[in-house]
């Protein structure tokens, strides 16, 4: 069963997550909100990278007040992550947050609570009802003799019922935790009990290459289970590098599809050329194409053009040259400093015969 083509619709700024639509990937910023250039910078190349929706800290009155600024600067949905100060969520609200992010076991009692549910549902805004392994009550933490799966859900599934009951239920939940295999059982064990769109995540998940990989299975067991509305990757580094993460992820699993995907080859004694260089600049390179194709970069010209042969380019390395490929077949021999150049000439003429098909056609 796909649970997120049951999940309800919650409308975030300009984009909608929930009832069967694409997965779409966040990220948050790591800027002082409260710095308004660097923040908008910070966004602005993150949203050129594919975040559909950003998220920034509001831990002082300052940092709410900054959201209106960076709202008017910005195209995707402003997220304000608020803890403890209920009176910061009201303000970035009042400042155009086009979503809050809060732990209601963490912003008091629950009259501030509800004074939060009131703001949000006169302004249509929705709430992200967050819980996280480090946030369970004391009281759940005894019932299950520690973090568990269950206690995730019960903890979380209580404060959306705290709201509900407020009269309010546009909300999103996000049960995260950083061990992997609990945060699936979570997700699990949440996804036939509610039909709140889900934020996916495993929380402080290391640095760029732990963290991928971890973020990969996890992210990777959960959505390939119809589960989940929206994710972030949460990384101990750039921004960027969440949003690229994140991308692939859905890519590998099918739930995404456009930009180039590169597949290249592992280094091994036949190697004749810089293939680790040449792989990196070739992802680097491809990053700004809108084409939907494979490119392959292979190291041997002995294998490189079987192994390619399913991608729409390649390049194959060999002593001192190379040979650009097109669905496997050898198009022309190249000394290897002009294989990159070539690759690259290849991409911009696919680009415009796309744009020429697409102004035929319209």
């Amino acid at each position: 069963m796909a649970f997120r083509d049951h999940t309800r619709a919650v409308r975030i700024g300009n984009r909608v997550i929930g009832g069967g639509r694409p997965v779409l990937i966040q990220s948050m910023c790591n800027t002082k909100t409260e710095d308004v250039e660097g923040t908008v910078r910070q966004i602005l190349r993150l949203e050129k990278a594919g975040c559909d929706i950003i998220r920034c800290a509001v831990p002082t009155m300052e940092a709410a007040l900054a959201i209106r600024e960076i709202r008017k600067q910005i195209h995707i949905p402003l997220v304000a992550d608020i803890h403890f100060d209920y009176r910061l969520a009201l303000a970035a609200m009042e400042n155009g947050a086009d979503k809050i992010r809060i732990n209601p076991g963490n912003i008091g009692s629950d009259e501030r609570v509800r004074a939060v549910v009131n703001e949000a549902r006169d302004r249509h805004i929705p709430i992200r009802v967050g819980v996280n392994s480090g946030s369970l009550e004391k009281d759940i933490l005894e019932k299950y003799h520690g973090v568990t799966a269950e206690g995730l859900v019960e903890s979380a599934l209580d404060k959306v019922h705290l709201i509900e009951d407020m009269g309010y239920d546009n909300l999103v939940i996000s049960i995260k935790s950083s061990d992997v295999l609990m945060c699936v059982r979570a997700h699990e064990l949440i996804a036939g009990r509610t039909d709140h769109p889900l934020h996916v995540g495993i929380t402080e998940a290391g640095t760029i290459l732990e963290g991928s990989i971890k973020s990969a299975v996890g992210l990777g067991l959960i959505l390939y289970q119809g589960i989940g509305d929206t994710i972030r990757v949460s990384l101990t580094g750039d921004p960027l590098e969440e949003v690229r993460a994140g991308k692939e992820i859905l890519r590998t699993l099918g739930l995404r599809k456009g930009g180039v995907e590169v597949v290249s080859c592992p280094t091994c004694g036949r190697t004749q050329i810089d293939l680790i260089s040449l792989a990196n600049q070739v992802t680097e390179m491809v990053r700004d194409y809108p084409l939907d194709i494979k490119v392959a970069v292979m190291g041997c010209v002995v294998n490189g053009p079987g192994e390619g042969r399913e991608a729409a380019l390649g390049i194959a390395g060999g002593v001192g040259e190379g040979l650009l490929l097109r669905h496997g077949e050898i198009v022309r021999k190249l000394p290897e400093d002009q294989l990159l150049p070539a690759l690259r000439a290849e991409l911009d003429r696919m680009v415009m015969e796309k744009n020429q098909k697409e102004i035929s056609t319209s």
